[in-house]
């Protein structure tokens, strides 16, 4: 039985995905004025082989069953990419579809970060390059003294806005260090924050965090109620560093195995101006 809050996430996930669905597209034929946009929950429930009642207490968050195989025919009609259909199955109590690597559950508990003591020396290892240690919902955790050069305005934050999403919606755009190339990868960022949101949504930590983010960002606000999801990737950065101008980094993740939902990232120059500059950078940090 998935809880209050899961079904509610659900419901309402469903019904954006529903309302996005034009009638064409489902292969039905539009005859007057709709007074709702997208398909009408008859319709879907009708194209995938269910009861209305069933359907309609589906987005409604009531307590019913909800089979893979019954979500799955669901997902056809409203055209749900993988990324959105294990998203449902999470919500909805059932398996996730099988993917590559397990996506690890968790954030790290403080008992936990205390004691990475191998993680630190990891960090420590990489140097020259940046390296961070994140949790799921992007939590800055730990980092070598190049991030700390790169990314001097984040690591200085207060410690509950020491948060990459946090940092790219709300944070100081004209500090050193600021990433310049945000508002390109905004929807995709919040796209995939909704999906790693779908492993902790009873924890109130994440609520907290994404209230504090819609209160304070309404790009952000306006992205996060689209309930688009996305499974999360890596993309290059684009720093601006004063003194040295634009450097590119290339991010390589890597999951804990020990230490579920912590990840390690380490960043490498992408190009060589961006090789030279982050030299350039360091050594104006060390003289």
């Amino acid at each position: 039985m998935t809880t209050d809050s899961r079904r509610a996430e659900l419901g309402a996930f469903l019904r954006s995905r529903r309302e996005r669905m034009t009638p064409e597209r489902a292969g039905i034929p539009r005859a007057g004025r709709r007074r709702t946009p997208g398909l009408r929950r008859e319709e879907v429930a009708q194209l995938a082989g269910v009861g209305v009642t069933w359907y309609t207490w589906l987005e409604q968050g009531r307590p019913i069953n909800a089979s893979t195989q019954v979500l799955d025919a669901v997902g056809r009609i409203l055209e749900l990419d993988p990324a959105e259909r294990d998203h449902v199955r999470r919500l909805s109590g059932n398996a996730p579809l099988p993917t590559d690597s397990t996506m690890a559950e968790g954030a790290g508990t403080p008992a936990d970060i205390d004691t990475l003591a191998d993680v630190d020396t990891l960090l420590q290892a990489v140097e020259p390059l940046p390296a961070v240690l994140v949790n799921d919902r992007t939590d800055i955790v730990r980092w070598n003294e190049t991030y700390r050069t790169v990314n001097p305005g984040l690591i200085a934050a207060d410690p509950h806005r020491r948060n990459t999403v946090w940092d790219l919606f709300v944070g100081d755009r004209g500090r050193g260090g600021a990433i310049i190339d945000g508002d390109e990868r905004a929807s995709q960022v919040v796209a995939a924050f909704r999906y790693r949101y779908g492993h902790h949504i009873d924890d109130p930590a994440w609520r907290g965090l994404i209230d504090r983010l819609c209160r304070a960002s309404p790009p952000f606000a306006r992205l996060w109620a689209t309930k688009d999801v996305a499974r999360p990737g890596l993309c290059n950065k684009v720093h601006s560093v004063p003194g040295v101008g634009t450097v590119t980094l290339r991010p390589t993740g890597m999951e804990l195995t020990d230490r579920p939902g912590l990840r390690l990232v380490v960043y490498t120059p992408a190009d060589d101006q961006s090789r030279e500059r982050l030299d350039r950078l360091l050594h104006r940090a060390s003289a």
